[in-house]
């Protein structure tokens, strides 16, 4: 009930979330989560991110701006979280999650971590995408559980569509 795929963290892996999204929804699949859009700035400051909620109309910006030359952490922890209530809010509505990734707050207990293990607790299936560095935060939480299937829609496409049978 839960795939993952391993991402460099270079943003390709948001287009094929979305893409795996688009195709799901084409078969009348009721997804959930989210999938990240950067948007880069003219000014040449760093991208804005923000998350498309999959199951509305809607995005929630998680990036902070913290000025020219800043190279700390640009995650808005509350925007992150108000996305994480809104997929939360959702799951009843849900029949599989996509989240954008599983990182440095999910590691840390926090993030998307509490509606992925709700998720996997009332058997809706659940795609994600890790940073190498991440996979051994996620294999402590997963307890092994987690697919490894490669970074091509199709793959995940039919993953999920056997898991909704």
């Amino acid at each position: 009930m839960l795939a993952y795929v391993i991402s460099d963290g270079d943003g390709a892996v948001n287009g094929l979330l979305a893409a795996v999204a688009d195709n799901l929804r084409g078969m009348g699949v009721a997804v959930g989560g989210v999938v990240q859009i950067n948007t880069e700035r003219e000014d040449g400051r760093a991208c804005h991110m923000d998350l498309s909620l999959l199951s509305r109309d809607s995005t929630v910006r998680i990036s902070q701006d913290l000025g020219a030359g800043a190279t700390g952490c640009r995650l808005d922890p509350d925007g992150l979280e108000r996305a994480v209530g809104f997929v939360s809010a959702d799951l009843s509505r849900t029949q599989l999650i996509i989240v954008n990734r599983f990182g440095k707050q999910e590691a840390d207990g926090r993030g998307f971590r509490p509606v992925i293990g709700e998720a996997l607790a009332q058997g809706i299936p659940v795609i994600l995408a890790l940073r190498p560095d991440f996979l051994p935060a996620f294999a402590a939480f997963t307890e092994g559980l987690g697919v490894a299937l490669p970074a091509d829609a199709t793959a995940l496409t039919d993953w999920a569509a056997a898991q909704l049978v």
